[in-house]
């Protein structure tokens, strides 16, 4: 390693301690270069230099700690992003819930409305929507907020139209949301039954018994430790046969964990636990 690469990591490792220590909110554990990247965009739209005057301002500025931490956290995310993971989930998870008068449903690491609000669009099509309870849940008080509104841009409408219709839409996603000024908001019967709640992989523990459970891609950003204690917990909220969906490039890699799931569909990270 190079001394100005050695240095940047010193730098960005000692930046992460920094927002522990004084805020709490621990990155220690995510993956450095995704976390070098977000900070790189970060400090380019603030105009700032070096990883050393970030560090500064993160201290002595707190107009920069809320910004930071939604940059940190933030990810790309699209409605429907992954049209064939939710046709295989059509076919394998729903049959499942509909075997339980009143399932729970965890979707873990939101970060945007989309995360959420494809998954109760296709409860609602399997009639499904009315009996289950869906937890969401992220460690970011402001993006889950921001999810919550249930809005997005009406520039990604047709984009969103055709992946809805590649994920078994039955109908129209017209139907399932409204345009105000320049965006759509997602219809206020889709948010019934969502219960909204931040909540830390990496520090909090199982809150509850889950039929299903879907991690919306969080797993990518995180250390081997860190997806092992956040797959743990995972295992320690769901029922035997419970499901579990990861999506990311790196769905449970944790041998000792992969035992005790069943294998559904590995290209589409869909695992059912075992007995």
């Amino acid at each position: 390693m190079g001394f100005a690469k050695a240095l940047e990591t010193l730098e960005v490792n000692l930046l992460l301690e920094a927002i522990f220590q004084r805020f709490g909110n621990d990155f220690r554990h995510h993956n450095k270069d995704i976390i070098r990247h977000k900070l790189r965009g970060f400090m380019d739209s603030h105009s700032i230099a070096t990883l050393s005057a970030l560090q500064d301002k993160v201290l002595h500025d707190n107009s920069f700690i809320e910004p930071l931490l939604c940059a940190l956290d933030a990810r790309t995310s699209g409605l429907f992003a992954q049209p064939e993971q939710l046709l295989k989930m059509r076919k394998l998870l729903v049959p499942w819930l509909r075997s339980y008068p009143a399932p729970k449903v965890w979707i873990a690491e939101c970060v945007a409305a989309e995360d959420v609000f494809g998954l109760a669009i296709l409860l609602l099509e399997e009639n499904l929507h009315h009996k289950t309870d869906l937890y969401v849940t992220g460690p970011n008080a402001s993006l889950l907020a921001e999810a919550q509104q249930g809005k997005f841009s009406a520039e990604l409408f047709a984009h969103y139209e055709k992946n809805y219709h590649q994920a078994g839409g039955t109908t129209s996603l017209a139907n399932y949301c409204t345009e105000i000024d320049d965006a759509f908001v997602f219809n206020s019967e889709l948010g019934r039954n969502i219960s909204w709640m931040q909540y830390n992989l990496g520090t909090d523990a199982s809150f509850n018994e889950f039929e299903a459970i879907v991690c919306c891609g969080g797993l990518s950003d995180f250390t081997l430790y860190l997806r092992h204690r956040a797959l743990k917990v995972f295992y320690e909220s769901q029922p035997v046969f419970g499901m579990l969906m990861v999506a990311g490039e790196y769905p449970l890699e944790i041998m000792s964990l992969i035992s005790r799931y069943k294998v559904i569909s590995e290209k589409y990270g869909i695992y059912q636990r075992e007995p």
